[in-house]
Formats: structure tokens, C-alpha cells, sequence
């Protein structure tokens, strides 16, 4: 099984790059010549969509009434591995913004990609930069774009929470956006830590009532980030979609 597994990641991940590196610069192109962003998203979730497809990973859903597709939100989820930012990306929201971090510039067509189609870089050893990523994603969620957070700001190697790193919660506060608390589970089995190989398993995603952040202050953000992890380990503790 493990032997079927690695040769299934090594095909989703040369089929990646080449979908990536061939039709990567034809969609930016579009997008600048023509202003046709949304040609970026729809490239986005095929590339998403087959890597799952050729690595095995499947997902079912559970509370998608919640999801407030109508009006620009920020969906705050636990971090289980790499394969979390892919696949809710996929799964949420059709135009799903993400907060990335700054390390992806280091692949460029990967990170002019991310730019055109307005997400926005964080570099957390840069304090004014990472302040300044805040702001213009408060300013992305005012003009109507929902946006993908990982409060814990890397992967956890347990079914605990590591603490929750404010600045998307700010940005949120800033944008009177309400948050979406979601809970993954399964991702860690899909791909361990430290490891390349992607495992074919059923991933499961808990999606809870918005929280209203209208008439929040800055001040506020502690009590609103203990509010949302309360209700994010409330969803974790109802366990996997289908169990």
C-alpha cells in the first residue's frame, strides 16, 4: 500500500507541475490582457481537482447551510497538513482568497498566480509587513472577498490546537466580516508532517455557524478568538463526517 501511495504522489505531483507550468502562464496572461481573473480561479480548482483525483483524497462536508456564500467572509480552519489549503480551497467557496506564506514566492509562476488572482503574501518575520498584509486583506474582504486563514500559522503534529495567532481575526475585525469557523479532520493521515507521500483517505470538513464580528473592536480580538476556538473544538469533538 505504501509502494501504490508514493507512485500515486509522484504522478499527482508531476502532473501538478506540468499543469501548473503549461497553462499557469496562459491564465496570467488572460488575466492581465484582458482583466479575465476569474479564468485563474477556474484553472485553480482543475489543478486542485486533479491532484486529488490522481493521489486518491476525497472529502465530504458537513454544515455547507452554513457557508455564507453570499456576502465576503473570512473561514478560519485547524491546519492538519499540506493538502488543507488545496482541498478547502476547493471545497468552500468558489473565489476563496487565501492569506499565503511569503516562503511560496520562492516558486514563481505559482506566486504571480496567487497575486493576480488576489491573495496575499504574509511574511510573519517582517512585524510592518505582515501588518500591512493584514490591512490590504481587510480592504480585499470590504470590497467583497471571503478569505481562507490557518490561525494555528503552521500544521499541528496532534488532534490539539496549537495557539491561535491573531492577525486574521484583526482583519477580520477591521472588515466587520463574519468569521466561519471550520474543522478538518483526516488531513494528517493524508500527509504526515515531515513526509511527501500523499495517502488516499476520505478527508472530513465541519463547517459552523458564522460568527458576527459587526461592532467588534480591535480590543475585542482576544474574546473573539476564544469564541471561535471554542466553537472550532466543538466541531472537532463531533468527530468525522459519516463516523
Amino acid at each position: 500500500m505504501l509502494l501504490i501511495a508514493a507512485l500515486r504522489s509522484a504522478a499527482t505531483y508531476l502532473a501538478v507541475s506540468l499543469y501548473v507550468a503549461i497553462l499557469g502562464p496562459i491564465g496570467m496572461l488572460l488575466a492581465v490582457a484582458v482583466g479575465w481573473q476569474g479564468l485563474l480561479y477556474v484553472l485553480g480548482h482543475g489543478g486542485v481537482r486533479l491532484g486529488l483525483a490522481l493521489s486518491g483524497i476525497r472529502y465530504r462536508v458537513a454544515g455547507a447551510e452554513h457557508l455564507p456564500l453570499g456576502r465576503a467572509a473570512v473561514y478560519c480552519a485547524n491546519h492538519q497538513s499540506n493538502v488543507d489549503p488545496p482541498l478547502l480551497f476547493a471545497a468552500l467557496h468558489p473565489r476563496m482568497h487565501i492569506l499565503f506564506k511569503a516562503e511560496i514566492n520562492a516558486i514563481p509562476i505559482l506566486a504571480r498566480g496567487f497575486r493576480l488572482g488576489g491573495f496575499i503574501p504574509v511574511d510573519r518575520r517582517n512585524k510592518e509587513a505582515a501588518l500591512r498584509s493584514i490591512e490590504a486583506g481587510a480592504a480585499s474582504i470590504r470590497s467583497g472577498n471571503s478569505f481562507l486563514i490557518f490561525p494555528e500559522g503552521t500544521r499541528s503534529r496532534t488532534a490539539e490546537l496549537l495557539p491561535f495567532k491573531k492577525g486574521g481575526f484583526i482583519m477580520a475585525i477591521k472588515a466587520q466580516a463574519p468569521i466561519v469557523p471550520i474543522a478538518v479532520q483526516g488531513g494528517r493521515d493524508a500527509m504526515r508532517k515531515g513526509s511527501a507521500i500523499i495517502r488516499p483517505v476520505t478527508v472530513s470538513i465541519r463547517v459552523g455557524e458564522p460568527i458576527e464580528t459587526a461592532g467588534f473592536a480591535l480590543d475585542d480580538r482576544a474574546a473573539l478568538i476564544a469564541r471561535v476556538r471554542e466553537r472550532m473544538v466543538a466541531l472537532l469533538a463531533l468527530g468525522p463526517v459519516g463516523s
